[in-house]
């Protein structure tokens, strides 16, 4: 198809159509980093069309493409002449055709035609990608730093998009950034909601950030929308990330795979600033520093925590339906993070469970933590299920997965399981460290106050001292009724 009969279907677009004839001004700044800079110094010269006379065939060529546009032409002799003459040319000769018509007051729109041309006859090699790539680049930042409408944005990559301009990188992104990079995040947002509806505009072309964002693999690539959430989410708005992912999608428009991923990260990071603040508010709260939370404010900490796995949910239900087998494995794995940090025992379990099945093999210190939330919760079954094979690993693996049990039974308050999985641990020839032991010490001892019953803490202490980890102690007993003091030495 014909560059100029693909014109009519971007009539925002600033680039010129072929008749009249109107230039992009001011000339678009190119990026120091790609080769436009050394191309482009006294090109005009160089073609011998400054007035000096004299240029051969590329003079020729540039002056019929300047009279007579090769593509843009109603006749198809026109057409064959153009051709015939950019065929004539050496690959250098046709970067600069490219080169002249992308300066200041040339036909902007004649250098698309000639690279539509130039790729149609198989003669786009990697310079000359990368020549039309930072001519590309300066169009849209002069359209972007000039304040213009992000449908003309979106319409100049289309245009690019259909000349079979494949960067190594996504220009959508490059337009994005731009926005984001001057703080015009509501039109970076417009953008990409534009792009989604003209749909596959640079969609899934390349990562261009590196970090998480640039870790898809093949098939599940970035795209505006990831993209776009990403860098909300590396400016710390983490939930305003999660809300534009699920806005477009509800919206009825399609943003790619890897913004759900995206999303599930986002997810996690708020939950652990939430989980980090709620902390900080149970700490000020046993402190007397602030008084206790009204019921209208826990009921809002509630709400906001199941919006958060809600949201976490739906993400994930998105990917999985849209997603290729490769995906699941990350979805598990965000989930059992998000539900770690948020305490959930169960789901962070159940999460476990499917990446195993997966052949994702969690680390083993998350199978430790999720054991501890779910001892903290008493949860027995569970707690079976995870120890299970812990037995048959080496003893420091052992010790390690027993003291986050212990841990999760004080937390949780199970004082008496902790102080069986204390002597447990003892009885394995495992060492329990000072503060584990102290932490069940200190944990009976209130115990005792609360219920009366010495039995626990006597046998823990007995079996303390015969394995020479504590010194021998006296417990001291007052029986309130015959204002008697009883001691007994252990």
């Amino acid at each position: 198809m014909a560059l100029s009969s693909r014109a009519a279907a971007f009539p925002h677009i600033s680039l010129p159509s072929p008749r009249p004839r109107v230039s992009l001004r001011p000339p678009p700044p190119a990026p120091r980093s790609l080769r436009l800079d050394r191309v482009v110094a006294d090109t005009t010269a160089e073609l011998g069309l400054d007035g000096g006379g004299g240029g051969g065939l590329l003079a020729a060529a540039i002056e019929h493409l300047e009279r007579e546009p090769a593509f843009a032409g109603e006749g198809e002799d026109a057409a064959a002449a153009a051709s015939a003459q950019l065929a004539a040319l050496s690959p250098r000769e046709l970067q600069l055709v490219l080169v002249y018509f992308a300066q200041e007051g040339r036909d902007a729109y004649c250098a698309l035609e000639v690279f539509d041309w130039l790729r149609r006859a198989n003669r786009v090699d990697g310079e000359t990608m990368e020549l039309m790539a930072a001519i590309a680049c300066g169009w849209i930042e002069r359209l972007v730093g000039g304040g213009g409408d992000v449908a003309d944005v979106a319409a100049l990559l289309g245009e690019m998009d259909c000349v079979g301009l494949r960067p190594g990188f996504s220009l959508v992104e490059k337009a994005v950034a731009l926005y984001w990079d001057r703080g015009d995040r509501g039109s970076a947002v417009d953008f990409v909601r534009d792009v989604l509806r003209r749909g596959g505009v640079g969609v899934g072309v390349g990562v261009g950030d590196g970090g998480e964002y640039g870790g898809a693999s093949d098939g599940e690539r970035g795209g505006p929308v990831g993209y776009l959430a990403w860098r909300m989410m590396m400016d710390g708005d983490y939930r305003d990330a999660v809300k534009l992912i699920i806005e477009f999608k509800e919206s009825g428009l399609q943003p790619e795979v890897y913004s759900y991923l995206i999303g599930l990260t986002a997810l996690v990071k708020e939950q652990k600033e939430f989980s980090k603040a709620l902390r900080k508010l149970n700490s000020s709260v046993k402190e007397g520093s602030i008084s206790k939370l009204d019921s209208e404010t826990m009921h809002s900490i509630e709400n906001y925590q199941s919006e958060l796995l809600s949201d976490g949910v739906l993400l994930s239900k998105w990917a999985i339906e849209e997603g290729s087998s490769d995906v699941l494995g990350l979805v598990h794995e965000r989930l059992l993070s998000l539900y770690t940090c948020a305490g959930c025992g169960l789901e962070a379990e159940h999460q476990l469970w499917e990446m195993k099945l997966l052949g994702r093999e969690p680390d083993t210190q998350l199978y430790d933590v999720v054991l501890a939330i779910c001892a903290s919760q008493g949860e027995v079954a569970a707690v079976r299920r995870l120890l299970a094979g812990v037995e048959s690993t080496s003893a420091g693996r052992r010790k390690k997965s027993l003291s986050w049990l212990l841990r999760g039974y004080v937390k949780g308050g199970f004082y008496l399981e902790a102080s069986e999985t204390l002597m447990k641990m003892l009885d394995m020839g495992l060492y329990p460290e000072y503060l584990d032991r102290a932490a069940v010490l200190t944990a009976l001892r209130r115990n005792i106050q609360e219920s009366g019953s010495l039995e626990s803490y006597m046998k823990l202490c007995k079996r303390l001292s015969e394995t020479d980890l504590i010194g021998p102690c006296v417990i001291y007993l007052y029986v309130r009724k015959f204002k008697l003091w009883m001691m007994h030495m252990l």
